[in-house]
């Protein structure tokens, strides 16, 4: 199966330990060096229908998915999961 990065948006990401939504896919960490992903990004619940700033981003590593499927991203997240402040900013080598 053949995947654009712009179609990931669209997947929910469930994890598989609990069974809970974490939510819609927004954006991912790349390694610049090797191309390859290490992480992908789900915006954190914004309050008052996302007027104000919410909970923290997950940063889902890459090795905890399990499975993209045609609707939806399966994830096995272990406890302590890294959380980022919105609007956070990767740092890029100099």
């Amino acid at each position: 199966m053949k995947c654009m990065f712009s179609d990931l948006r669209y997947k929910e990401v469930i994890n598989v330990c609990d069974g809970q939504r974490m939510g819609y896919f927004c954006d991912a960490e790349i390694e610049m060096e090797s191309g390859r992903i290490t992480a992908f990004i789900l915006p954190g619940q914004r309050r008052m229908g996302g007027l104000l700033p919410g909970e923290a981003d997950w940063v889902l590593p890459w090795s905890g998915i399990v499975r993209i499927g045609a609707d939806i991203i399966l994830a096995d997240l272990k406890p302590g999961c890294r959380r980022e402040p919105r609007g956070h900013k990767l740092p890029f080598p100099e």
